[in-house]
């Protein structure tokens, strides 16, 4: 299987052993979940939760860009959610982020996500 990483110098670390992204040939780019992280401090940034999807989104444009890509390019979003009452505040965000034909989408409430993070969110482009 050819496949190769993306490591963006400007989004936040890894906190475990994955890699920011992961394209197979010249297929689809799989882009691992973005925390609510300060690129520079690593630290989850403070904020509601309209705050915290769009630091999300700025990391995750931040690692496509390093794969010369765009947020045009997104066909699936997966987002996790610690608190579902948050879904409103996080989808009026991506409303925003994302223009026509939007991706597919699937959202989904956890009990707990790395780090103390409300909400982590994937993406595949």
């Amino acid at each position: 299987m050819a496949r190769s990483t993306v490591t963006d110098p400007h989004a936040p670390e890894p906190v475990g052993p994955y890699s920011h992204a992961v394209q197979h040939a010249a297929g689809p780019l799989f882009v691992s979940a973005q925390a609510p992280l300060d690129p520079t401090t690593g630290r989850l940034i403070e904020g509601d939760m309209e705050a915290q999807t769009r630091q999300v989104f700025a990391n995750l444009e931040s690692v496509l860009a390093a794969a010369g890509r765009t947020l045009d390019d997104v066909v699936k979003v997966n987002v996790y959610l610690v608190d579902i009452a948050d879904f409103a505040a996080m989808n009026a965000v991506l409303a925003t982020v994302l223009t026509a034909p939007y991706p597919a989408r699937t959202t989904v409430a956890v009990a707990a996500l790395p780090l103390g993070a409300r909400l982590e969110i994937e993406i595949v482009a």
